[in-house]
């Protein structure tokens, strides 16, 4: 044999030549040609349960997630979290201008001043207690305070996941390919 033919051409790694005690099997893809052809000869009308739409194999991998890299994790839930800050700063600030426009502000100040009455009532204004300046503020509070939970969150999420995995070995995964 050369050297040529006892190497495989992806690691080229010396391939031991085969033995009498070795059984050589068919490739997959042969493997896969047999189970089809069974089913067109067995007469069976429905697809095989290895064997797509038109009459390619579906790939399917068994993959087991045993670590998630914490690093990477916190850097996406910060991105994300940044991402929801935004969301919920232009939110707020939507919904109080349309409540503005739409005159909401105004028809509290007058159901206050018909319920209190008086003059007290009179300097009453909602705004001052609510105004788009106070609840923009109180939103990007809250917004920053939801940015760093939520990276921490994410990133204790991902240890804890990585110690329960090294007891239990992950969670097993099987993909297929969609054709």
């Amino acid at each position: 044999m050369s050297d040529r033919e006892t190497t495989t051409r992806v690691r080229k790694r010396p391939v031991p030549p085969p033995t009498a005690d070795t059984a050589e099997r068919a490739g997959l893809g042969q493997q896969l040609k047999e189970k089809l052809a069974t089913a067109v000869e067995s007469g069976r009308t429905g697809e095989s349960k290895d064997v797509a739409r038109k009459g390619r194999p579906v790939r399917r991998a068994r993959l087991r997630l045993t670590r998630i890299d914490p690093w990477s994790v916190m850097k996406t839930a910060f991105l994300l979290s940044i991402a929801l800050a935004i969301v919920t700063v232009v939110s707020v600030f939507i919904v109080w201008s349309v409540l503005g426009a739409a005159g909401v502000w105004d028809s509290i100040n007058s159901t206050v001043q018909d319920i209190v009455g008086g003059d007290e009532a009179l300097t009453f204004d909602i705004k001052d207690y609510l105004g788009t300046s106070r609840v923009m503020g109180f939103t990007i509070i809250v917004s920053v305070v939801d940015i760093v939970l939520l990276t921490a969150v994410a990133t204790l999420t991902a240890f804890l996941y990585n110690m329960a995995a090294a007891l239990v070995g992950g969670i097993d995964v099987t993909l297929t390919e969609d054709r």
